[in-house]
């Protein structure tokens, strides 16, 4: 039991932690590299990390042949939902800081109950309200200007986090009939397909120096934001509350602004910091109801 609950609260808290530091790597990717070109160098290092650490080739050859069309059609629909939520959060990180992206990143949190009520006709507490007024508020101090404008990369993210919020949608659907590892494997794989031929159509370019410079980002945010973390998110929510869980990886948008104030050293204003304190409020205002309901289940 013990054992349990270490899993079930430090992973998770872990895997939030690598991925906000992360957006320090994906910067850095984006000052020197366009944003297909950098995913698909982190989506390829992901991709052999999975399959050879996570012995995911057993997992496919024990796997019955009637699951492979709905594994690879699972991994597609993730992959491609991945592929483009990426493709807007890297190209926003042109215009964006580390802390700034995380925290507007983490609106998917309330996203996602949103989508469910309305489109999936799934019930949402009475309460997720006051956390769409908080996250909307805290999003317009965090992104709009004193002069009612927004930076481009904050639009980027904002679409960022509706497309994160139908990808977690996707892996919720479909993480219950196939494989989890697997169908993450296979998720890279077609996210490396999606970025490549998205590099190709808009003729994205790559020189031998910034792949160098990016060297050690791509790395990172390959092998540690997406194959560690992705497996530490998996080993966690194995027979545990899924809410609780969530709340805990949202955490990210924290070590995000911490990591852009150690690395980068960014100072936000008055105004940025109360709106993350209300986008964060409004983010585990939106966990608290939906854990007791199941709890209590």
């Amino acid at each position: 039991m013990k054992r349990n609950l270490i899993r079930q609260n430090v992973l998770p808290v872990l895997a939030a932690m690598i991925w906000g530091s992360a957006f320090i790597a994906q910067s850095v990717g984006a000052e020197h590299m366009e944003a297909f070109t950098f995913n698909t160098a982190r989506s390829i290092v992901a991709f052999f990390f999975l399959l050879g650490l996570c012995g995911v080739r057993r997992r496919f050859r024990g796997s019955a042949v009637r699951s492979w069309r709905e594994l690879f059609a699972a991994g597609g629909c993730c992959g491609t939902a991945l592929a483009v939520a990426t493709w807007l959060q890297q190209a926003g990180m042109a215009t964006t800081e580390p802390g700034k992206a995380g925290f507007i990143t983490a609106l998917y949190i309330v996203i996602v109950p949103l989508i469910g009520k309305f489109f999936l006709h799934r019930q949402a507490p009475s309460t997720i309200w006051i956390s769409v007024a908080l996250a909307a508020v805290g999003l317009y101090l965090l992104s709009v200007t004193e002069a009612l404008t927004i930076e481009p990369g904050d639009v980027y993210m904002i679409l960022c986090a509706l497309v994160f919020s139908v990808q977690i949608l996707l892996i919720d659907h479909f993480s219950r009939r196939v494989d989890g590892v697997a169908m993450s494997c296979v998720q890279f794989l077609a996210m490396t397909a999606v970025s490549a031929l998205g590099a190709v159509v808009t003729a994205e370019t790559v020189s031998a120096e910034a792949l160098r410079v990016c060297l050690w980002a791509i790395l990172y945010a390959g092998i540690f934001s997406s194959g560690v973390a992705y497996t530490l998110q998996i080993l966690a929510q194995k027979d545990s509350n899924p809410m609780v869980v969530s709340l805990l990886l949202s955490l990210e948008a924290v070590f995000a602004a911490l990591s852009g104030a150690l690395f980068r050293h960014e100072r936000m204003s008055g105004r940025e910091l109360l709106g993350c304190a209300l986008m964060f409020a409004g983010v585990v205002i939106a966990q608290i109801p939906r854990r007791g309901a199941l709890e209590s289940a």
